[in-house]
């Protein structure tokens, strides 16, 4: 399955301070239709994520119902962007 669509870069604070993107409720949709075949356990979902020219592969979180993507930040000093900042990502999901 691959997905793309645009979010906005946050940080979070936490005792592993990280950056994502939320993903779309349209998206998350998708998403929790092949989460039962795809999750390795605490609804964390394997995917490849591209934003620009670089390609990383993750698990997305679950979160309030949703899902978020952890942005490394090898990808956020390629790519030059930060928090705040708008990114489309396209999401692939080995289903």
């Amino acid at each position: 399955m691959q997905l793309t669509f645009e979010g906005d870069i946050w940080y979070w604070r936490g005792p592993a301070p990280f950056h994502f993107v939320t993903v779309p409720e349209e998206q998350c949709v998708e998403v929790r239709a092949v989460s039962k075949v795809v999750s390795y356990g605490w609804g964390m979902i394997p995917a490849a994520v591209t934003i620009g020219g670089t390609t990383w592969t993750t698990a997305m979180f679950p979160k309030n119902g949703g899902y978020i993507v952890p942005i490394k930040d090898f990808v956020r000093r390629d790519e030059g962007i930060d928090d705040g900042d708008r990114v489309t990502l396209l999401l692939s999901i080995d289903a």
